[in-house]
């Protein structure tokens, strides 16, 4: 089956949010965002899977993106959306004027690493880190 890899509009990130996140409703905040970027590959009506993140202005005037998530449906793996869509994801920044991407991921995701790693990403240059999160 052929797949196709696609800006999303706000119907889609809904979709996608219950499909991948699980909740009935979401996705319209983020949607209206100016600074964000999601894609989603389809495979005939079905979401096969979606990357998105955020194009983060920084104080050098400069731009990065950052890509949150990136999910594709067990039953479309290992037929290379994943990568098609980071591709896509890393496309449209450097269309928009990024010079840079981060991620975090596991260090036991060995998938998700071996992709990173072929499409050109290097492990953080700073040294060990860890991330926090901080509930509002």
């Amino acid at each position: 089956m052929s797949v196709r890899i696609e800006l999303a509009d706000p119907a889609s990130i809904e979709r996608a949010v219950r499909k991948f996140m699980k909740v009935e409703t979401g996705g319209g905040a983020y949607a209206s965002s100016p600074a964000t970027i999601t894609f989603i590959a389809w495979a005939g009506p079905e979401i096969a899977g979606w990357c998105w993140g955020y194009q983060l202005a920084r104080p050098d005037d400069s731009t990065m993106l950052y890509l949150h998530q990136l999910e594709v449906d067990a039953a479309y793996r290992r037929q290379g959306i994943g990568r098609d869509l980071v591709t896509a994801f890393l496309k449209a920044g450097a269309e928009t004027g990024a010079t840079k991407m981060f991620l975090t991921t596991g260090a036991d995701n060995i998938p998700a690493r071996t992709l990173y790693e072929s499409l050109g990403g290097d492990l953080a240059s700073q040294g060990p880190t860890v991330n926090y999160w901080f509930l509002l």
